[in-house]
């Protein structure tokens, strides 16, 4: 699993450890653990690029870690639901709620790959550098799409397969789509119910860990349901 360096998300199954399975809460557990804080707590960039101009309503945010992005939302009244495997990273987003004054988040600790969202239940469902092996990852894109209420948006965004080493990206337990693949794993052009909005491989500046700035490029899908 991996996560944008300078975001203040974590995956949502999620970051090192006692254990060698990253789909495991203890990986993730023992990886926040660890760190006095694993992220940078600043939203993800293509949430703030994506998400500042909507007017706010219900938000899911798939993979919470930490928490930048549902306490950016909430802070903009945005009503959030956000989703970890790790109790440690989301009782540390607790606190940062707690100290900001943010009451509008709902914390939950919940294995994505083993959890069945509402219906039609949120105006936003992000999903924020989640990489899973290939059928996970599409099966739990699909399951999304039923999270959106019509109007609502779907904002996938990932490392794109050219930025990720190819040990990595050939490894069959992560998947590193772009944006058309991730695309066409919903129902977005085949049963009419779906706009693509972006599909896209923007460039961002980031710092590598000893603060050289580097760039590379997402994968970014933002569809909006429309029926």
């Amino acid at each position: 699993m991996s996560s944008d360096p300078s975001s203040g998300s974590g995956p949502a199954v999620a970051s090192i450890a006692t254990t060698a399975d990253p789909s495991t809460a203890a990986y993730w557990d023992a990886r926040y653990g660890a760190a006095g804080r694993l992220w940078s707590g600043r939203p993800n960039v293509r949430v703030v690029e994506h998400i500042s101009a909507l007017s706010p309503g219900s938000a899911l945010d798939v993979g919470a870690g930490e928490g930048g992005d549902a306490l950016w939302l909430a802070a903009r009244g945005w009503r959030v639901t956000g989703l970890d495997i790790s109790a440690v990273a989301l009782l540390r987003a607790a606190e940062q709620a707690a100290a900001q004054g943010l009451p509008n988040i709902d914390w939950q600790c919940r294995d994505v790959l083993g959890w069945t969202p509402p219906a039609a239940a949120f105006d936003l469902v992000s999903v924020q550098y989640l990489h899973l092996s290939e059928p996970a990852q599409r099966d739990l894109h699909r399951l999304l799409t039923r999270a959106v209420r019509v109007g609502g948006r779907l904002l996938v965004v990932g490392h794109h397969p050219d930025e990720v080493p190819a040990a990595r990206r050939f490894d069959p337990a992560r998947w590193y789509p772009t944006a058309e693949q991730m695309a066409e794993s919903l129902p977005c052009t085949t049963d009419g119910q779906w706009r693509v909005e972006v599909a896209d491989a923007p460039a961002q500046t980031v710092a590598d860990p000893h603060g050289t700035a580097l760039t590379i490029r997402d994968a970014v899908l933002l569809a909006i349901r429309t029926a």
